[in-house]
């Protein structure tokens, strides 16, 4: 019989299919939920049991959520690293049960001393455990003797039915009858796996610099190593490069992907595959001679490193005509009619230069290779891979090498960059991906945020992770054309506050908000040429966002329910425009034993001033519902007193966003 005598169903967390492990990071967490029941009106309990990678094993009391659901919960930090176990036993909570008739027959003057006798049997019966600890069975021993006392009245005799020596069962319940659940695992990965600010730049563009005969000289690894100090001080813990491997000469695009190069224009740094500094082919696993060597690369990762940053790598599999891969392997791609390969593409969009990769006809010499080169990336220190469009390669390539690449080493993280249909977004990020992009850059109204926030991090936040970047290469949005500084403000300060994980491309800080016409991508993108940027001079003349970004990133810092994902709670205000949601965290979790509790208040209409009154559900961040409250800005500083209902007035030209810390004091 799979019921069990009390039954125990609707375990979570779980993935959407029992064939994958659901997963957290480090320092995470996480609640643990089941469905308890019983026939009849006795009380039931739920134990949670869960189990360390190292051993240890731990016994956590649930408690009950919204009355009438009968499910039952327990929030547990997950610190180490590897597979938990754990399971929900559950019981019939005797001393519960008979506390609740007790308490209701001896009020209504109903079989009183009955009810005493069968309380003081039931401590007998805990007294005689030998498991239970002495000072414990020692203290109910007394309360025992209380309940039969006959010399004592009825009244004295009550109160024993509510005293605080029976909360010992909470942690050691009296049972007759209990069912264990099946055995559940979670996976527990690094901390950088789940929480993380992410920069991207192209090392090429850092240093780049017209000549006097007017060709361009590219940027190295030298010359974007000086942009890590930069990057390290507005608090960035990743830096994404795109590949930095040799770029295709055969259909070379030119500036906005057009069809006409000219002598000195880079190229797709995505089309890889091409001269080497001898002239000899190279491919993934070489770095563009433009750049440097591999030494250089090395030392660009240690001094990243050593300002606390890690490098991330693109990783890209596909090849432009000129990559090795062409000649030694012809059959790793498609062969149309007339003799030549299909190339790549994404409607509207063409990539004349780039040869997809074909994994059905020698999948086993396509996944060698590419775990070989990750497994040389490795080696030059890279622990991070963003991986390129995962979504038109196979599901099961990916669950293979991730799982090939984690055995060896746990802690490489893998990024999806998919932005495609949910079913295989979510379906990569249960094989194996640790992190995910997400529809977050396409989610600006109130409505939609509140919708797709509630998901990532209630819905999907037991298997996929999302990494909310603002921008991309490819990717800038109509509210960023058109919002403003506000909506570079407001973008920014949603990302940071919303999930653990979130990620800029370099230029945002600057506002570059002007679009290829007819693309949402920006005009003289740097995908196609060089393009340095003064970052100093636009900070000096206050045409800059980096101040911003850095607060954002202390602000992460130094509060710890900014590094959770599942505690995002959503609020109310009275205008379509302003959306309001918290993250807050219960005090048993920080390191200063305090609750900590966050409240973002947003005019997400960049072109407007917004006054209205929001809504705070109050238990929702640990609060009295008729409390008041004392509530300090962490941008400006400003102090207020707030309560369950609270005005607010956000210019989107001066100030469109609060981040609010609720005082503890």
């Amino acid at each position: 019989m799979l019921a069990g005598r009390i039954p125990v169903t609707r375990l979570t967390p779980a993935a959407p299919d029992a064939r994958w492990r659901p997963k957290a990071f480090e320092g995470e967490v996480v609640p643990f939920r089941a469905t308890v029941f019983r026939e009849g009106h006795d009380r039931v309990g739920a134990m949670l049991v869960i189990t360390s990678p190292s051993g240890e094993v731990r016994r956590e009391r649930m408690s009950p959520l919204a009355a009438g659901t009968d499910r039952w919960e327990a929030e547990v930090l997950l610190g180490e690293i590897g597979e938990w176990r754990w399971h929900v036993t559950g019981f019939d909570d005797e001393v519960a049960t008979w506390r609740n008739d007790a308490a209701l027959k001896v009020d209504a003057g109903v079989d009183a001393e009955l009810m005493f006798e069968l309380g003081a049997r039931l401590l007998d019966r805990a007294i005689a455990e030998k498991a239970r600890p002495l000072a414990a069975r020692t203290r109910l021993t007394t309360l025992a003797a209380g309940l039969r006392d006959v010399a004592a009245s009825v009244a004295a005799r009550r109160t024993l039915i509510d005293d605080p020596l029976l909360d010992e069962f909470d942690s050691h319940p009296l049972a007759r009858l209990s069912t264990d659940s099946p055995e559940h695992t979670i996976l527990v990965e690094r901390r950088r796996a789940g929480v993380g600010a992410w920069y991207e730049f192209f090392p090429r563009s850092e240093g780049a610099r017209r000549l006097k005969d007017g060709m361009w000289k590219s940027g190295t690894f030298r010359t974007a190593q000086r942009r890590l100090d930069a990057v390290a001080a507005m608090g960035f813990d990743v830096v994404y490069l795109p590949p930095i491997h040799p770029i295709g000469v055969t259909n070379r695009k030119g500036p906005n992907n057009t069809l006409t190069p000219g002598p000195d224009d880079p190229g797709s740094p995505w089309a890889i595959g091409g001269p080497t500094k001898d002239g000899s082919p190279g491919g993934h696993d070489a770095v563009h001679p433009d750049l440097g060597t591999l030494a250089d690369f090395r030392a660009f990762v240690r001094h990243a490193n050593a300002l606390g940053l890690e490098i991330a790598l693109d990783l890209a599999l596909q090849a432009s005509p000129d990559h090795p891969w062409v000649a030694e392997h012809p059959g790793w791609f498609t062969q149309l009619p007339d003799g030549t390969i299909r190339y790549a593409e994404n409607p509207p969009k063409k990539y004349q230069d780039i040869y997809p990769v074909n994994f059905d006809d020698d999948p086993e010499g396509i996944f060698a290779e590419v775990l070989r080169v990750v497994r040389h990336w490795m080696t030059q220190g890279v622990r991070i891979f963003r991986v390129d469009n995962p979504h038109t390669k196979p599901l099961v390539f990916w669950e293979r090498l991730i799982a090939a690449v984690n055995a060896e080493d746990p802690g490489v993280v893998f990024l999806a960059e998919a932005f495609t249909r949910p079913a295989m977004m979510q379906a990569l990020a249960m094989v194996g991906f640790q992190q995910s992009y997400s529809y977050f850059t396409w989610r600006n109204t109130k409505a939609e945020l509140e919708e797709f926030l509630t998901s990532v991090t209630q819905e999907t936040a037991d298997f996929m992770r999302p990494n909310l970047f603002v921008n991309t290469p490819d990717i800038l949005t109509e509210y960023l054309q058109f919002g403003g500084p506000a909506a570079f403000t407001v973008r920014a300060t949603i990302a940071a506050t919303a999930a653990p994980l979130w990620g800029v491309y370099s230029g945002f800080e600057l506002f570059e908000s002007v679009a290829r016409p007819g693309a949402e991508e920006a005009i003289d993108n740097e995908k196609y040429e060089y393009k340095p940027r003064d970052f100093a001079a636009a900070e000096a003349e206050g045409r800059s966002l980096a101040l911003y970004l850095g607060i954002l990133n202390r602000i992460r810092a130094e509060h710890p329910a900014l590094t959770q994902l599942r505690n995002l709670h959503v609020h109310a205000s009275d205008d379509d425009s302003v959306l309001v949601y918290s993250k807050h965290l219960d005090g048993r979790f920080t390191p200063d034993g305090r609750d900590d509790t966050i409240i973002v208040v947003a005019n997400v209409d960049p072109h407007s001033v917004r006054e209205t009154t929001v809504h705070l559900d109050l238990a929702a961040l640990g609060i009295d519902d008729d409390a008041r409250f004392e509530v300090d800005d962490l941008v400006t500083g400003a102090s207020w007193e707030w309560g369950a209902s609270d005005y607010v007035r956000l210019d989107a030209f001066t100030r469109p966003v609060h981040v609010l810390h609720v005082r503890r004091d």
